[in-house]
């Protein structure tokens, strides 16, 4: 007994980025390059190496088929988690695959889930009680797992809840995903030496949306099923007026803890402000929306975000048109966002009033966008580190020198 005491204290203090796995794409330079110095900057030890396309290289390569994603992402990925089971974040690199192609039973009717939500929900087939979720609506139609975090008040470990939470570093460009490693870390230092963040949280809701009863946010889906085991009706969207309440209900509870935040709740799509710690809009969705007034946002380190927007994460690659993309909020310097690859439903989208109630908490940044999604293996993309904590009243563990990551090549 003593010498496992002894061995313990030589050990030192629980690291928070020992519960970490950075997965790199071998054919990647970029990504190779991104996950180095993520590795660098948090002093994470756990690397996989996987074989696939190269999702920075040309859009194509953004879609993996789902034989290709098990044999050449997943089976890799396995065989380190076997050897490491005390990780929780799985954190993918710019140049691995967005979105699966052909996965049964997952995401919408053309079985198209993001890649990051498939793998969170990894095993969940496995899990007493695991939920599936058929949707349908407007034609929409397919399957999700529920997520078993979804408004936890307890912090996240995978053997607790089962699964994992999985982001990515990602942008349009090798630097703009390492900027979001640069963002978290100064966020974090600052924290460490007793500073808080001051930035405002803004939450643009749209008026003609109308407001449901701000008390009754978030909507609870299917908290009988989890009680009773029954097998669930297939689900509709929720209301929109649901969404703009939300964000009320976010805002009460901001206010009540002191922090800065503006609700607005006129027509205009707000734009032009700065040094932002928190956002949530319709983005494109917006009926008054302005894409110059959306770009001319400007993030502090360690802000958060959501967009209420179908499609805002269906690729990383420089393109014209279509609806807003959270990878212009990452250039504009926002240290973490969701988005979606494909059409989510409104009840995909992250709820504002957990969110930022969870990351003004002091919970890292993937605890707080996993705690606000009800569902995994779906169409979400987290951006950012998931230990990013500017909230938090004591700084993460303290990290030792990274020394060589532990790897495992496929």
């Amino acid at each position: 007994m003593l010498l496992t005491i002894l061995a313990l204290l030589l050990a030192g203090p629980a690291r928070d980025a020992d519960r970490v796995l950075v997965v790199q794409n071998d054919d990647s330079a970029i990504s190779r390059s991104i996950a180095s110095y993520y590795c660098s900057k948090r002093a994470i030890h756990n690397l996989v190496e996987v074989h696939c396309p190269d999702s920075a290289a040309k859009p194509e390569n953004e879609t993996i088929a789902f034989a290709d994603y098990q044999s050449k992402v997943e089976s890799p990925l396995r065989a380190l988690l076997e050897k490491h089971p005390g990780i929780d974040f799985i954190v993918l690199t710019k140049g691995i695959p967005i979105r699966i192609a052909g996965a049964p039973g997952r995401g919408l009717g053309n079985n198209r889930p993001s890649l990051d939500s498939y793998l969170a929900a990894l095993d969940y087939d496995k899990q007493p009680g695991a939920v599936n979720v058929p949707i349908s609506d407007s034609g929409f139609t397919g399957t999700a797992w529920a997520n078993r975090f979804w408004r936890s008040q307890s912090r996240f470990s995978h053997a607790k809840f089962g699964g994992y939470l999985v982001t990515r570093l990602d942008g349009y460009t090798e630097e703009g995903a390492k900027a979001l490693v640069d963002r978290s870390v100064e966020a974090d230092s600052a924290a460490a030496k007793g500073a808080k963040p001051d930035g405002s949280i803004l939450l643009d809701t749209c008026k003609p949306f109308g407001f449901a009863e701000t008390s009754a946010q978030p909507v609870e889906l299917f908290a009988r099923t989890f009680v009773t085991g029954e097998p669930l009706p297939p689900l509709a969207d929720i209301a929109y007026k649901h969404y703009n309440a939300d964000m009320r209900r976010a805002a009460e509870l901001l206010k009540g803890k002191g922090i800065a935040v503006e609700l607005d709740e006129e027509d205009a799509f707000v734009g032009d402000r700065d040094g932002l710690m928190g956002y949530c809009s319709w983005g494109s969705n917006d009926r008054f929306f302005k894409p110059e007034a959306y770009h001319s946002l400007r993030f502090a380190a360690g802000s958060v975000g959501e967009t209420a927007v179908s499609t805002s994460a269906r690729t990383f690659l420089p393109v014209t048109g279509g609806q807003s993309l959270v990878a212009d909020l990452v250039q504009q310097g926002i240290t973490g966002v969701k988005g979606y690859t494909d059409e989510p439903l409104l009840t995909a989208v992250a709820s504002p009033s957990v969110l930022f109630d969870r990351y003004t908490r002091g919970w890292t940044l993937a605890e707080s966008f996993y705690a606000a999604s009800r569902f995994v293996g779906w169409e979400d993309i987290v951006l950012g580190d998931p230990l990013c904590n500017p909230y938090a009243a004591r700084p993460i563990a303290p990290n030792r020198p990274a020394g060589k990551p532990r790897r495992h090549t496929e």
